[in-house]
């Protein structure tokens, strides 16, 4: 019987499936992004959200903690400077989980489990900024090349008089 049993096993021993769970989530803090089976995905998200909720405050105890799940140094830094940066103002749902088919060999549901605040995709964000970005770039590079030149013809002027 299985009564209260909440855990996917996913046919590993406990060692196994924590070590794992370690390195799928050290993957997708760092990459923002990574392809797996569903059953997997789903097992990531219990693990790594309340992660992120973790990183959200950042003090010494938090990143104890966190380190304890990654035993990742460079994985732990990036949680708490980039990660939580941009999920301070969301209470929750940080991953986002699409199915992308089946895989070939196997026929296993493959999914791909990401980090919502990352995707300039569905946030709409990252073609709207590139494309403000690149318009004030441009005003500013004017304005640069044009004020100087301004500043030394009165400064020329002030000198000759």
């Amino acid at each position: 019987m299985r009564h209260g049993d909440k855990i996917n096993n996913l046919g590993r021993t406990t060692a196994h499936r924590k070590a794992l769970m370690m390195n799928l989530a050290i993957a997708l803090i760092e990459n923002k992004r990574i392809f797996t089976t569903l059953a997997k995905a789903k097992a990531l998200r219990t693990y790594v959200e309340p992660l992120i909720t973790r990183s959200k405050e950042d003090t010494t105890h938090s990143r104890r903690l966190a380190f304890s799940y990654l035993k990742n140094k460079d994985a732990v830094s990036t949680l708490f400077k980039e990660v939580a940066g941009k999920v301070a103002e969301r209470n929750g749902g940080y991953t986002r989980i699409i199915k992308t088919g089946n895989r070939q060999g196997d026929a296993a549901e493959m999914a791909m489990i990401e980090l919502v605040d990352f995707n300039d995709i569905y946030t709409g964000s990252g073609k709207k900024k590139a494309a403000t970005t690149k318009a004030k770039t441009t005003r500013r590079s004017r304005a640069k090349k044009a004020a100087p030149k301004a500043d030394e013809g009165t400064a020329g002027d002030a000198s000759a008089e």
